[in-house]
């Protein structure tokens, strides 16, 4: 496998993983804020779509051929980050579905040292489809960790998927328990001193 079928895969695995994290969730477990920033899974999974066509269509001069609202210069300050009522969840994960399918194009007829432009990088715009891809799979897998974070605040499942073989089998409050607990430990350690 070369190096960018390798990297394709990994930003693949990423995206699955994400869009994974709305399964067997309602409409109101998949949009309601859950940090104090707003940070929800459907619109963790809206921002990446959103962020793709960016990095790999109007960076490398491919445009996709529809531009969503919420990326126009006049939209509101993270519009991408949650989702409208008008806004159905089935539209959003087919936009990022569409937007995955654009960014593989994209990634498939250019090599890796393909030049590309990112106008909001000012003075260090000028990059390569290689540098893009990485940047893209560092940033969806970014997402995708805030999304595992935020489904287990909604119900607790953890994990990319959920047979992760990479997920003990383990008694989870007590494991929290032990992790408090030497958390308290070591203020009264580190106060009590040398």
């Amino acid at each position: 496998m070369d190096e960018k079928e390798t990297l394709l895969r990994y930003l693949r695995a990423q995206r699955t993983s994400l869009l994974g994290k709305l399964d067997g969730l309602g409409e109101y477990d998949i949009r309601r804020p859950l940090t104090p920033t707003g940070t929800n899974l459907l619109g963790l999974v809206k921002h990446v779509a959103g962020v793709q066509l960016d990095y790999f269509g109007e960076v490398f001069g491919r445009p996709a051929a529809l531009e969503p609202p919420w990326l126009a210069q006049d939209a509101e300050p993270n519009a991408d980050m949650w989702a409208t009522p008008e806004e159905t969840r089935d539209e959003i994960v087919q936009l990022h579905r569409f937007s995955a399918e654009h960014s593989d194009a994209t990634i498939e007829a250019l090599p890796l040292d393909a030049p590309g432009e990112v106008p909001w990088w000012g003075d260090d715009r000028h990059v390569t489809l290689h540098q893009i891809l990485v940047h893209m799979c560092v940033e969806t897998a970014r997402h995708a960790g805030h999304a595992d974070i935020v489904r287990e605040l909604v119900d607790g499942a953890v994990g990319s998927r959920r047979d992760d073989p990479n997920i003990p089998a383990i008694d989870w409050p007590q494991y929290r328990d032990r992790v408090e607990a030497a958390a308290r430990a070591s203020v009264r350690v580190r106060r009590a001193g040398p």
